[in-house]
């Protein structure tokens, strides 16, 4: 293969620049491909080292180094080191150079990898302008040029860095239009640049979703970036271990692009014209050529089933009628994987005759195919099961409508199972069952008629559930229109109760003024009739005969008005409501009778029979108590209690509460009864806690011994291993997490402990099984405890009083107090003087612990004390998770190098099967290597050569085979 002249490369690309033309030449537009061999016109530059040459020795031992560096296969080493020793130094002196002159932020690869971060933020590219995307290409092209020419220290980092979860990253945020765009390609190039590296393809193979994310690609419409895909995807396939992820990549891509089946993509692809005939044809023989890998490689080079089983796939899509049409494109290259398609077929399908002792076996032929089966299966054990499946599928439903076709798919799909399984139960595809739709599955297996019960049953819930909801929202509507239309109502009449003050006022004022005139006057005329005849006219004595009523309908003036004003005064007297508390709390009163829903008798009742009925929740009590009608308005309802019938609701609530007996004691008691549960729930947990806690300190033989690695630890630290400490402070142990190694600053004595404690003291590690209740006792604090203890405990004094109370007066009927609050109060007290007792055992337990410790019990308090433990198991877990990944990362470190030895070791092997050819050149097994060859089909030489031989000789035996495609379709 004759190298092509390597194109100007740009960005981090000149790290190696000056070793291209020897080994590896690059075209920007093609996919770069490693020759194998000088070229003859090869000259290094003519340069003048600026430093003298070292000794052979010392020289060597430099350019070994370098080499290094370049991650070169062993072929290409020895070439390097035949050069002479003045070239030699050179190079290493120009390599040098270079990288003194790059060392800009772009030689590194946390630039690119904060760079592809950003890109994938701004995931569309509808808002850049045409240079912002050709800078971001351009970024990425840099990118690739650095993963294949910088050192390899450069790649390294770039693993280390996770740089190819941030690339698949930006893979899988892409909007459209950066997945039509140069963008793609670009990155899957980044991929494909890192996998031609033995480090980073064997990290790449490693990743869980690489190859998944990969595939995904195939969803563009970017010939090129759809090439490139294939081409990793399809060399993927002849990497030990590559074959199998290739399959599930598939699965993953049918169900992420919602395929009918899988291939599907590809064969359409296959068939569909570009109208631009290279693009055409380089996707087509991308195509093929990795059909033909998945066919041949992994499990398809030795079991002559799987290949069957996968190739079907091809042929029920359709490929055949396809590849007849893609000999039309006269192109050398397709034309040769298309002969190996055929070629390998038509070897299949004889190795199949061959089992039936037949020339041919007519696939597509169903009556041949039952024939043979029959003939194998005739005078056998299996031969009755045989006629058994036979009967049954005569049974199985074949209406064209509906899901029965489902049924068909599952007997294929169980067959499938049964031919590729092996003899250990591994299966070289994946699993066919596992790939099928369990919904059809249970689709199959009920009937029709109730899934068409069931989604009726279904449509009228829904229908149901959706009137429903309706009424709920009318009917909240409605509510909170009566609140505001209640609270306008209040609003005036506030406003109407303080202009009627007023008026009362001004009223009496006036009636005052006019009895002082009224007595003036009466003076003055008293004075003025002194001595007539007025002074001894009486008329009230007139008043007592006269029909002053008759008068007054008689001669009233105002007569109209005065009627009018009479059948308003019983107009307003209607709708007049009486109230007499005050505004606010009359108002706030009246919603929480709104929010209840409950009449006054029911709530009366309620609170007389201690709510057996469970009406009244325990927040709405809450709310009572606020309520509660104070003397002033008990004084202010008697007044009126007359007008019970005009007294508004809140007003009239509060009369009606008030002739309960002792309501407030009563309510008080009712809402003890009802939280006194909760209130003991809460409690138990924290009395129990600390009780355990204490326990599990005083009694832990591992935290023992762990306090005994710390102290041992600590006085070693401090004066070597006779130091004079014979304890230390409990609060002590949450320092260890901050003494950090001086050798590597995250590294702390904590992390060291662990270690030391693995190795030398496992089951000491257990100690934090022994603290269970360590978290909980943290959070207890004995004031609030002890100050709940005696909210309790003066609460159910306050129940007990009421209740000797209530024992002497008389009772009304329906009253239960006395009743329900006694069983409450035996069953209470228990309980209380369970949790009291616990408390106190928890106490002494607590003190214990602590001066266990050697702390001052006076000063420690429960969550002081505990808390310190719990935050030091919180650090000891934390360290250990930190231990656990360093230690998984070492171990992922130590899986990349095996699979790397394992990846050297199989391109040893194939450098060893292959033949040398005629210039001398060998296989590599660098990815670029087995991209080119799969891209011209020369990996499928050896076989296509094989099988050309077998069938010239079959064609001498028989001329006549009865195919059904003439051979003659191969171009040979």
């Amino acid at each position: 293969m004759p190298p092509r002249k390597r194109g100007g490369g740009s960005g981090g690309g000149g790290g190696r620049s000056g070793f291209s033309a020897i080994f590896c030449c690059f075209n920007n537009r093609d996919h770069p491909e490693i020759t194998y061999k000088l070229r003859d016109d090869f000259a290094l530059q003519s340069m003048e080292p600026s430093l003298p040459m070292p000794g052979n020795d010392e020289l060597d031992s430099m350019f070994a180094e370098l080499v290094d560096e370049l991650d070169l296969t062993e072929k290409h080493r020895e070439a390097m080191f035949a050069l002479p020793a003045e070239k030699k130094w050179q190079i290493y002196c120009s390599k040098k150079k270079e990288q003194e002159e790059n060392k800009s932020a772009t030689s590194w690869p946390e630039y690119y990898i904060d760079q592809l971060n950003s890109m994938a933020a701004r995931k569309t590219l509808l808002a850049l302008e045409k240079e912002d995307e050709e800078e971001r290409n351009k970024t990425i092209e840099n990118l690739k040029t650095a993963l294949r020419t910088q050192p390899m220290r450069f790649v390294t980092r770039f693993i280390d860095l996770d740089g190819l979860t941030c690339i698949l990253n930006f893979l899988k945020s892409m909007d459209y239009d950066t997945t039509e765009s140069q963008i793609h390609t670009s990155l899957i190039g980044c991929i494909k640049a890192l996998m031609n590296n033995s480090q980073g393809r064997a990290h790449v193979l490693a990743h869980s979703e690489s190859i998944n994310i990969i595939a995904q690609s195939l969803a563009t419409e970017n010939i090129k970036t759809k090439v490139a895909v294939l081409e990793i995807m399809g060399a993927v396939c002849l990497v030990p271990g590559g074959h199998k992820k290739i399959l599930e990549s598939m699965l993953h891509y049918q169900r992420f692009a919602c395929e009918r089946t899988r291939f599907q993509t590809l064969v359409n692809d296959l068939d569909r014209s570009t109208g631009r005939y290279r693009d055409e044809v380089s996707l087509k023989t991308a195509i093929m050529s990795f059909i033909n890998a998945v066919l041949s490689q992994g499990a398809g080079e030795t079991s002559l089933e799987f290949r069957i089983h996968l190739r079907y796939e091809f042929l029920m899509l359709g490929i055949q009628p396809v590849i007849d049409k893609l000999r039309s494109h006269e192109n050398a290259t397709l034309d040769r994987h298309l002969d190996y398609f055929e070629m390998l077929r038509n070897d299949d399908e004889l190795a199949v005759s061959k089992r039936f002792e037949s020339v041919h076996v007519d696939t597509k032929s169903a009556t041949q195919v039952f024939d043979l089966i029959r003939k194998k299966m005739s005078h056998t054990d299996a031969y009755p099961h045989f006629m058994s499946v036979l009967h049954h599928c005569l049974l199985m439903p074949h209406k064209r409508s509906g899901n029965t076709v489902q049924y068909w798919l599952l007997l294929d799909r169980i067959v499938q199972q049964m031919v590729l399984q092996n003899d250990k139960g591994h299966d070289p595809d994946v699993t066919p069952l596992e790939n099928f739709n369990v919904k059809n599955v249970v689709r199959m297996l009920v009937n029709e008629n109730e899934v068409k019960q069931w989604k009726e049953q279904a449509e009228k819930m829904r229908k149901e559930h959706h009137e429903l909801q309706q009424k709920f929202e009318k009917k909240e509507r409605e509510c909170d229109a009566k609140t505001q239309e209640k609270e306008d109502m209040m609003q005036t009449l506030n406003k109407m109760k303080e202009k009627l003050e007023k008026e009362s006022n001004e009223h009496k004022n006036v009636k005052q003024q006019v009895a002082e005139l009224t007595a003036r006057l009466h003076e003055l005329s008293t004075n003025k009739l002194e001595g007539t005849v007025w002074m001894e006219v009486d008329d009230a004595k007139v008043f007592k005969v006269l029909d002053l009523d008759d008068i007054e309908r008689t001669f009233s003036a105002y007569q109209r008005q005065q009627k009018e004003a009479e059948d308003d005064t019983l107009g307003s007297k209607k709708v007049k409501e009486l109230s007499v508390i005050d505004g606010r709390r009359a108002q706030n009163c009246n919603i929480l009778l709104s929010r209840l829903k409950l009449s006054n008798d029911e709530i009366k009742r309620a609170i007389l029979t201690m709510d057996e009925q469970e009406d009244l929740p325990k927040d709405m009590l809450e709310q009572l108590l606020k309520f509660v009608p104070e003397k002033s308005d008990v004084d202010l309802l008697e007044e009126h209690k007359h007008e019970l019938d005009r007294m508004a609701k809140p007003d009239r609530f509060l009369y009606e509460m008030s002739r309960i007996n002792h309501y407030q004691q009563r309510l008080q008691s009712l809402y003890f009864k009802k939280k006194f549960a909760e209130r003991i729930a809460e409690i138990k947990p924290k009395v129990e806690a600390l009780g355990k806690a204490s326990k599990e300190v005083l009694n832990s033989r591992n935290l023992k011994q762990l306090l005994e690695v710390v102290l041992a630890f600590g006085n070693y630290m401090n004066k070597g291993q006779r130091g004079n400490a014979y304890g230390f402070k409990v609060s002590s142990l949450n320092k260890i997490a901050d003494t950090k190694s001086s050798i590597d600053k995250n590294i702390t004595l904590l992390h060291y402990l662990i270690t030391i404690l693995e190795k030398k003291y496992p089951k000491v590690l257990k100690f934090q099984e022994d603290l269970q209740s360590i978290s909980e006792a943290a959070k207890v604090n004995m004031t609030e405890l002890e100050k709940d203890i005696g909210n309790l405990r003066s609460g159910l004094k306050s129940v007990e009083s009421e209740l000797e109370y209530q024992k002497k007066g008389p009772q009304e009927p329906g009253d239960k107090f006395v009743s329900v609050v006694s069983q409450f109060i035996t069953v209470a007290s228990f309980s209380f003087t369970d949790v009291e007792d616990s408390l106190i055992e928890a106490k002494e337990l607590f003190l214990r612990a602590v001066k266990h410790f050697g702390e001052d019990a006076s000063k420690m308090q429960p969550d002081e004390f505990f808390g310190i433990f719990d935050q030091f198991l919180q650090s000891f877990t934390e360290a250990q998770q930190e231990n656990e990944n360093i230690r998984k990362r070492k171990e992922e470190e130590e899986r990349r190098a095996k699979v790397e030895a394992q990846l050297r070791e199989q391109r040893e092997k194939e450098r060893k099967a292959r033949k040398a050819k005629a210039n001398g050149e060998e296989d590599g097994g660098e990815f670029d290597d087995l991209v080119s060859a799969l891209r011209s089909g020369e990996v499928f030489d050896k076989d296509l050569s094989k099988m050309k031989r077998n069938r010239k000789r079959i064609n001498n035996q028989n001329t006549d085979s009865g195919r059904e495609r003439p051979v003659t379709k191969l171009n040979f």
